[in-house]
Formats: structure tokens, sequence, C-alpha cells
């Protein structure tokens, strides 16, 4: 009779045919498909062949005991990720730990108890279904952020030089309607863009699949680079944008990170300033570290609020001066990258008067 495909498989491997058959017997009626080898040769042999989704392995067995079988296993890419549950005579304390240190994944001591067999093969099986399901969901996030990242940053772009070139074209004659809705359309582009590269960085930093490479860094220079890209920003609300760091200051970091983390906090201190406000920049050295502040003199953040920033679990619904929605991710984002380089960021902030985020970053490498 053909195997179901559906049912999960079971390879047992004992040198002892009567064992295998008292186990065999056990898991069939559970509904499982099961194969066997009578040596550990005989497995690895059967496991290049045919997949197995878990394994149940004895000890003692003539010419490659159950160790090495399952170090062999381990150390494959292809078979890793089966789940080993030695069963075997062998119950001391020395033995146990081997095979833990092995790869296995439990361990079950002969004679066994049939109830206690099935409910530990059941639950590793379990465990097993639920990784390559969380393995799909990765994947299918994965592809869901690229197809983000390369179908909407595009359009986005082109939006915002359109929007752009509308605001300069415009005649002295256009209506204030069409002037507004222009303006508009430029900052919905800028905050749709931001959004949506803070959300690519963060997927990045979730899946690990993000570059972390620290250099010395001249802080200075990098400021002012992250100051001229929010220029057009701060210039339509007549803010100034003043940076006080000294030159040849510097930090121990990943320049990409360091940069994100001052877009952000800069692009939060012009949306929540009042035009004709001001924004500063400040840094200086304490006990090896860099402390770098981020100040600006606009609505600040009420003290019940101010638990709320940082955190995943929370949507803040911020809103800015000039109607400027906030998501929170971009401080997430500021927190994790921080943290991946060492320091950490905190917020200090008077209701109606303004606000100064810090964050640390080493001096030099440790």
């Amino acid at each position: 009779m053909k195997p179901d495909s559906n049912r999960q498989k079971v390879l047992i491997v004992d040198d002892v045919t009567k064992n295998i058959q008292l186990v065999a017997n056990f898991l069939k009626q559970a509904g499982y498909d099961i194969n066997y080898a009578i040596s550990g040769k005989t497995a690895l042999n059967h496991i290049k062949k045919e997949k197995f989704d878990l394994i149940l392995l004895d000890i003692m067995m003539p010419e490659m005991d159950g160790f090495e079988v399952c170090q062999k296993l381990k150390s494959d890419a292809q078979t890793k990720d089966i789940p080993i549950i030695f069963l075997t005579a062998k119950n001391d304390i020395d033995s146990i730990t081997r095979a833990f240190q092995a790869g296995g994944v439990d361990y079950i001591t002969k004679p066994f108890n049939k109830a206690e067999l099935l409910a530990r093969v059941r639950t590793h099986l379990e465990l097993l279904q639920q990784k390559r399901n969380l393995k799909e969901l990765n994947a299918t996030k994965d592809k869901f952020f690229s197809i983000i990242a390369h179908d909407l940053k595009s359009p986005l772009n082109q939006l915002l030089g359109l929007s752009e070139i509308l605001q300069k074209e415009l005649s002295a004659d256009s209506g204030d309607d069409v002037k507004n809705l222009a303006k508009l359309m430029n900052e919905s582009a800028k905050s749709g863009r931001m959004l949506l590269e803070n959300l690519l960085e963060w997927s990045r930093s979730q899946s690990g699949t993000i570059n972390f490479k620290p250099k010395k860094l001249d802080i200075a220079l990098v400021s002012k680079e992250i100051i001229k890209l929010n220029e057009n920003n701060a210039v339509q609300k007549s803010i100034v944008i003043q940076s006080k760091i000294k030159n040849g200051l510097s930090a121990f970091a990943d320049e990409n990170m360091i940069k994100t983390i001052l877009r952000n906090l800069i692009s939060n201190g012009i949306k929540f300033t009042k035009n004709g406000g001001e924004i500063g920049l400040k840094a200086k050295i304490v006990d090896n570290m860099v402390i770098y502040a981020v100040s600006d003199n606009g609505i600040g953040i009420k003290p019940m609020d101010l638990k709320k920033l940082f955190r995943i679990d929370v949507n803040p619904n911020t809103i800015g001066n000039s109607k400027e929605k906030g998501t929170g991710l971009g401080l997430i984002l500021c927190k994790e990258f921080v943290e991946i380089n060492g320091g950490e960021i905190w917020v200090e902030s008077n209701f109606g008067e303004g606000s100064t985020f810090k964050f640390s970053m080493p001096v030099s490498a440790p």
C-alpha cells in the first residue's frame, strides 16, 4: 500500500529488530509513516534518499554509534533541522549530556512508556511544523518587502520630483488653493518616502540581513550631510538647523545606521517645531561615549506620552505642527540601530517648550 504523502515520516534507527517492531507498531497506530534502519550507516543512506520529519535514534550500535550519526546529520545543511530523539537503554548522565551536545532534542530511556513516547514524538513534530510555518511566513514577508522596495520606491520618487517641480513652476498669479495643494502633494510624497525607507530598514534589521560595519566616523561631517538632506523641509517652515559640533569629534559606529538615526531625529524635530523655530545639534564625550543631542523648541511631549516612545506595541498617532502624521516607526528604528551600535537613546521634554533626543555611541572600538 502506498504511504500517504501527507503523513509525517519517522525513521527508527536501532540494531535490535524487536525494538524497531515495538516502536513501529505504536507509531503506525498513531498515524505516522514509518521507516527503519538497523545501523548508523544504513540510516544515513536512507536519509540521503528520503526526507524524514523525525528520527528515533539508539546509541549503542556497531560500527557507528548514535552520537556519531547525530553529529553527521547536524553538520549537514540538508539534514541539520531534522529533530532527533535518542531512544536508548543508557541512562547515565554522561550519555544524556553527550546526546544533547551532539544535537538531540530529547532523550527517552528504555523501557519506555508508550504514552510518553507518543507525546514526545507528537510534541517535536508539532514544533517542527511550527518552525516550517514560521520559515514560510518569513519568506513571504521578505518577498513582500522586496516588492515594496522595487515597486513603490520608483513611483514615490517620481511623485516627489514632480511635486517639487510643480511648486517651483507655479507663478505668482496661481491661486492659494493651487499652491496649498502642490505643497500638500510634496509633503505627502516626502512622508511616504521616509516611511517606506524606515519600513524597509526596520524589516532588514528584524530579519538579520542588515550589514553592521562600524568604523571611525567624523561626527561633524556626518551631521552636515544630514542637515543638507533636510534643508528643503526646514526652509519650507523657516526653521533653522544649527550644528555646534566641533570638527574632529569622532565615534566608532556604523555610518549608515547613524545617518538613519539622525535623519529620523532631525525630521521629527522639523515636524514638531513651529514655523520660524530652531533645531540644534550638539555632541560631547562622556566616559568614552559620544553623547549626541538633537534639540528643538517645538510642541514638546506630554509626560503620559513619553512612555509610549520607542515601543513597537504602541501607536503614538502623533501630529506635527503642519498636520504631518507620524507612525512612531522612525523612533523604533532609531532605538534598534542605537542598541546595535552599543549605545542607548532617551528623550528629555517639556510639553509646550520643546524636546531633546539624546543617544550614545562608542568613541572607539571595544
